[in-house]
């Protein structure tokens, strides 16, 4: 025990760390339930409905300012959507969604080698992610980065804090 830390502001700690694991568990768990469902909503709809979609939500803003960046580029993005690209996306969706809730039930019902599945799990995801940025460069993805680091630190944490027989 560090010096000045006493019994209580450790036990305080301890819970205030597993009560955040356990909510940025549910978090992860909540948007890879969504990410599942968008993969498999993307993979029934056809790229001409995307194309149909985006054209209605930017005509109005193109009517108005045809130069407008937003909408220019997602109606650019959405002309060029082919079919490989939505099965592509569809499947990458669906696919890491379903991972993750995997992982996440087995995190929230204890298992204990769940831990070290979730550690490497997310390890992947940071990598990949980390590449992504080399390319795209978007902000978007250091800031997931960052959060998915912070969790791992979270499973690393809560693993080392379990009882070894569980």
């Amino acid at each position: 025990m560090s010096a000045g830390v006493t019994p209580a502001g450790r036990f305080r700690l301890d819970w205030l760390l597993h009560e955040t694991f356990q909510l940025s568990i549910l978090a992860k768990g909540a948007f890879a339930l969504l990410e599942a469902i968008a993969g498999l909503s993307l993979w029934l709809i056809g790229p001409n409905a995307i194309l149909a979609l985006v054209t209605r939500a930017t005509h109005a803003e193109l009517g108005e300012d045809p130069a407008d960046w937003i909408a220019r580029t997602l109606l650019h993005w959405a002309q060029g959507f082919s079919i490989e690209t939505q099965h592509f996306y569809a499947l990458y969706l669906l696919a890491h969604g379903l991972v993750k809730v995997v992982m996440v039930a087995a995190l929230l019902k204890g298992y204990r080698w769940a831990y070290p599945a979730a550690l490497g799990v997310m390890a992947m995801f940071v990598a990949y992610q980390l590449y992504r940025f080399s390319i795209t460069h978007g902000p978007g993805l250091i800031l997931l980065t960052i959060f998915d680091l912070f969790v791992i630190a979270l499973i690393w944490r809560e693993w080392r804090a379990r009882p070894a027989a569980s």
